[in-house]
């Protein structure tokens, strides 16, 4: 039989301030690093907008997102002496660097704010040369 003790003396020590501090310094990058991070997320989340473009009819823009999508509806709704505007758009890509799956079924949007709605034909999917990213 042991006692509490002799269980105590068996556990593993914490390892220290030191070791814990080096253990957590892995997901600590500096500012260098974190901006390097985020230019690499923006011109990866750039070259997917550009390879997925072509597949949609609209592109969208509020005060807060961007998106594409193949069916888009935007109504004015009158509230007492004010409106907004609610915006259904279905089959949509997000422009969110943040987010993992930028493919979604349908988004709904309520905003006070304005709404761009513009109806692409096939040739607007072109990039000019001097913005393509390719080392071709």
């Amino acid at each position: 039989m042991s006692s509490c003790a002799d269980t105590r003396a068996r556990l593993p020590r914490s390892p220290g301030p030191r070791l814990e501090q080096k253990r957590l310094d892995w997901w600590v990058m500096n500012e260098d690093d974190l901006e390097d991070y985020e230019r690499e997320a923006e011109l990866s989340l750039f070259r997917e907008y550009r390879d997925i473009a072509q597949q949609f009819r609209y592109v969208v823009e509020t005060e807060r997102r961007f998106y594409l999508a193949n069916e888009v509806d935007l109504q004015r709704r009158d509230a007492g002496s004010d409106f907004y505007f609610e915006l259904s758009m279905h089959d949509v890509w997000v422009w969110d660097v943040y987010r993992s799956d930028r493919f979604v079924k349908s988004v709904r949007v309520l905003t006070f704010k304005d709404v761009n709605v513009e109806e692409l034909s096939a040739r607007e999917f072109k990039l000019p040369q001097e913005l393509s990213i390719d080392d071709h």
